[in-house]
């Protein structure tokens, strides 16, 4: 993994950032694993559901819309900015690892850091079905909330009262769950917190069957859409 930034927030170090992006399930989904991610250049990983699987919450226009275009032009645009470079060959976590905070490599961050947010909000849900809590994430949220419904209302209220585009974050602070938000393509992993779930909240995300309306949205996607199982594998 290249050098870490000593200027990152909290002054991350090279193990605390690889805990937190190990931790995040990265070889868990497809196409960001660290195998997968050494391989240049990187490529748009596949939906892991049908692009109408998670209608008529989001639907199969805003699907092919978020993942097909937006998505694969963070990917297509990463790829340009290393092609040459030190980086053509580094791991995703690794390029928004050295990239963090550094003014004259923003782009490449910027577009690193949404291709690797993106892939993790595509696992972060699932098509509807039964709200399938696992009981060790169940006692987790308990003991760092008070309870599950307390849980989604501070994530309903990260994503809401999120300034213009970002994201609101289900995260492990060592043994402790908390709920963070980041603006634009900032992400936990910088911080050294280990994200469970996210919830994308840039408009282009809900706006196709929304409109302005980002808190049904929000809260739709936590009553229905969330994939708890993932946020526990996230925890292993």
């Amino acid at each position: 993994m290249t050098t870490i930034l000593s200027s990152l927030s909290g002054g991350l170090s090279r193990r605390s950032f690889v805990a937190a992006a190990g931790g995040a399930s990265l070889a868990a989904f497809a196409g960001v694993g660290r195998a997968a991610a050494a391989a240049a250049p990187h490529v748009l990983p596949p939906l892991p559901y049908a692009d109408d699987a998670l209608a008529p919450i989001i639907s199969a226009q805003t699907i092919g819309f978020h993942h097909g275009k937006h998505h694969k032009a963070y990917v297509d645009n990463l790829n340009k900015l290393i092609a040459g470079t030190d980086l053509a060959a580094t791991p995703l976590e690794g390029i928004i690892a050295a990239t963090a905070g550094k003014a004259d490599q923003a782009a490449i961050f910027n577009n690193a850091a949404q291709t690797w947010n993106h892939t993790f909000y595509w696992r972060s849900i699932r098509p509807p079905r039964g709200e399938v809590i696992p009981a060790a994430l169940k006692a987790k949220l308990e003991t760092s909330f008070g309870s599950v419904e307390a849980c989604k209302q501070e994530l309903a209220a990260a994503a809401v009262s999120q300034f213009g585009s970002g994201w609101a974050w289900l995260v492990a602070d060592g043994g402790k769950l908390r709920i963070v938000k980041t603006g634009n393509a900032d992400c936990p992993l910088t911080q050294g917190l280990r994200p469970l779930l996210t919830i994308d909240v840039w408009e282009h995300a809900y706006y196709l069957d929304y409109q302005n309306r980002r808190a049904d949205y929000v809260k739709v996607v936590i009553d229905k859409l969330l994939d708890w199982e993932f946020a526990v594998k996230n925890l292993a």
